[in-house]
């Protein structure tokens, strides 16, 4: 049997609290969603003047994360680079930049995925949560 890594509650609170003193550090409105390496929601939190659309757009961001393995911007990528046929994938759709796996020594235990500005400020918002883990 393999021993498996999974995020705790108080590591959910710690990747939230630090995405969002950097998400206010910067003076963005954005919706930072925490989920588990199966794509379960672990936490969702609305910072103040973020459209509601983000609280949509963010869990499913971590969820793609979380399921593929790997950053959501690489389907944002592979799509924008031809391989539209990618948007009929099953069971993902949040392909779009700022979704960022938790990975723990090669094992993806969860995602981090944050929607409510530009896409590579959602996706620094992401790994500076995640780097609280460190």
């Amino acid at each position: 049997m393999q021993t498996k890594y999974v995020l705790t509650n108080s590591d959910v609170v710690r990747i939230v609290s630090a995405a969002r003193e950097e998400a206010l550090k910067n003076q963005w409105a954005v919706t930072i969603a925490v989920v588990d390496d199966g794509g379960h929601p672990l936490a969702l939190e609305r910072l103040d003047g973020c459209a509601p659309i983000g609280a949509y757009i963010a869990p499913q961001k971590a969820r793609t994360a979380a399921l593929g393995r790997r950053e959501s911007k690489l389907y944002e990528d592979m799509i924008n680079g031809g391989r539209v046929s990618f948007l009929s994938a099953p069971e993902i759709s949040g392909m779009l930049e700022g979704g960022v796996p938790v990975i723990v020594e090669g094992q993806v235990i969860g995602a981090v995925g944050v929607s409510g500005v530009k896409s590579d400020q959602d996706a620094q918002i992401a790994r500076a949560g995640i780097a609280a883990l460190a």
